[in-house]
């Protein structure tokens, strides 16, 4: 079984969220975009998976999405920001 480290996060655009399959349960980062920004809405993991570290390998997925989209994060949940700021390599991304 994946154990989060491993697991393969995808874009999943119907839901509009970065998902992964951790453990038979699911976690995601949900998103909103536009030509030029992305909005990082909410994370959500499972709470037999917290401290695994899922939450910021998805939030580091939708910093690395935005950067290879030529886009701008709005980041709108204080977890993002968290990230942000221990990560100082994606804040030129934000907008």
């Amino acid at each position: 079984m994946a154990t989060g480290a491993d697991a393969t996060i995808r874009k999943n655009e119907d839901k509009r969220r970065f998902e992964v399959m951790v453990d038979g349960q699911e976690a995601y980062l949900t998103f909103a975009d536009d030509s030029t920004r992305l909005w990082l809405l909410h994370t959500f993991v499972p709470p037999p998976l917290e401290g695994r570290g899922i939450a910021g390998r998805l939030a580091k997925h939708g910093l690395e999405y935005a950067r290879e989209n030529g886009l701008a994060v709005v980041p709108l949940r204080p977890y993002v920001l968290a990230c942000i700021e221990r990560h100082p390599d994606y804040q030129d991304l934000v907008e």
